[in-house]
């Protein structure tokens, strides 16, 4: 079945508008609103009564809040059992469910394993849980062994969905968790101005580049994927060295990123996808620590062809905090040549800590979107006139550079802010 083929998600965006995504095969829904959807179970959720954390244990009966977590349970079993009506786990019996347990406690430590076994034992002791809800239980500890091992089995035979450009929504899921948490909580991301970018529709995001390594750009996607009420997806423009990284050039694919070249920009735009480019380039990444928020020389201006012949907005994107994740202090041509590298950096931990060194500095980030610059009142002709081009490429670098030392001047810290 080709794409044009195969359906749309039946669900909608938080903005209201419909999915883009492809809906899964027998399934109304795509990957990101099948846990939802499946009996509107994110509503149900956020409806259901919470305890405070620092409440007090007598407030709430012992009963009461014994049949608060088996309706929760049973709900969950229902959606669980609303996404894989086909599936039928092995018959129930409380010697199989421990066994079951009992082999999976090994992964942990010693102590760990104590405790959730008189945990386990504490709850049959109080009659917390009736039979059919341990039945549940017993579905969805099958349910979960296996899926892990369908989808382990899949990806090695190679029967897994990607898009034309490579994205894996699988791979997307798995390692969107780590970017949530280095953005909810290692560098305390602020976002503003998610208002510029459009919920449909072609936009070129133009942003400044820092970090040596490409942070930035997993931050500017996790934002835009988590605080867009469209839940967009910003397909990232990598530079062509990346390409000769076998991991890191497969996992960005993976992740829905396309090779930075102005065809693959033409063809993204076409499809109305929401575009993004760091125009610095390897200068960018590869500034020393003195040249800090400086931005390097924007290329020849192929994010100008780009919007002109797509017709396509620029939004310029200002991002600070990301040029003190490492402190580089100089960069040896030598060493760099010999590795066939861009540029080889020497900074305060790195490669003095071995791989310690990559780990970036806990800093303080803003990433600031400003209002699009149209791109419909030049004609798509225009884009082979050097001059504008040339003029278009010097204003989005002033734009930024300015929108970059204005977060500057209001920021107090480099880690607090």
């Amino acid at each position: 079945m080709t794409d044009a083929e195969r359906p749309r998600c039946a669900a909608t965006t938080q903005a209201g508008a419909p999915c883009k995504n492809y809906a899964l095969e027998g399934l109304p829904y795509c990957r990101v609103h099948r846990a939802s959807a499946a009996g509107n179970g994110q509503e149900e959720i956020a409806a259901a009564p919470t305890v405070a954390d620092d409440a007090e244990p007598a407030e709430i009966p012992n009963e009461s809040l014994r049949q608060q977590l088996m309706a929760e349970l049973d709900k969950l079993i229902e959606r669980v059992r609303a996404m894989t009506p086909e599936y039928t786990p092995p018959p129930f019996s409380p010697t199989r469910l421990l066994k079951l347990i009992e082999q999976n406690l090994g992964a942990f430590s010693p102590e760990l394993r104590l405790g959730v076994l008189e945990k386990l034992r504490a709850a049959v002791g109080s009659d917390l849980f009736d039979l059919d809800t341990w039945k549940g239980v017993w579905y969805m500890v099958n349910y979960s062994l296996e899926y892990q091992g369908d989808l382990l089995r899949r990806r090695m035979q190679g029967e897994y969905e990607t898009d034309e450009w490579g994205l894996d929504m699988e791979v997307l899921e798995a390692v969107k968790p780590f970017f949530d948490f280095m953005y909810r909580k290692y560098w305390r991301v602020s976002t503003t101005g998610m208002e510029h970018i459009p919920e449909s529709g072609r936009a070129l995001l133009v942003a400044n580049h820092s970090g040596q390594l490409p942070w930035d750009a997993a931050m500017l996607g996790t934002a835009v994927y988590n605080e867009h009420p469209a839940q967009r997806l910003v397909r990232n423009l990598y530079a062509t060295w990346f390409n000769t990284l076998p991991f890191f050039s497969a996992l960005f694919t993976k992740l829905g990123q396309v090779l930075a070249t102005e065809e693959n920009g033409l063809r993204l735009l076409e499809q109305d996808e929401l575009v993004a480019v760091f125009p610095e380039g390897i200068k960018g990444v590869g500034k020393l620590f003195k040249e800090r928020y400086h931005l390097a020389r924007f290329g020849r201006g192929g994010f100008v062809r780009m919007a002109l012949r797509t017709q396509a907005p620029i939004i310029p994107v200002a991002v600070v905090g990301a040029e003190e994740t490492y402190i580089s202090l100089y960069k040896s041509p030598t060493i760099a040549k010999m590795i066939g590298f861009p540029f080889f950096p020497i900074s305060i931990t790195w490669p003095w800590l071995g791989p310690l060194g990559f780990v970036p500095l806990p800093t303080k980030w803003y990433i600031d979107i400003g209002e699009p610059i149209a791109m419909d009142g030049y004609d798509p002709g225009d884009a082979d006139n050097l001059l504008l081009v040339s003029q278009l490429n010097d204003r989005l670098r002033n734009i930024i550079q300015e929108m970059v030392y204005n977060r500057l001047a209001e920021r107090r810290s480099v880690f607090l802010g």
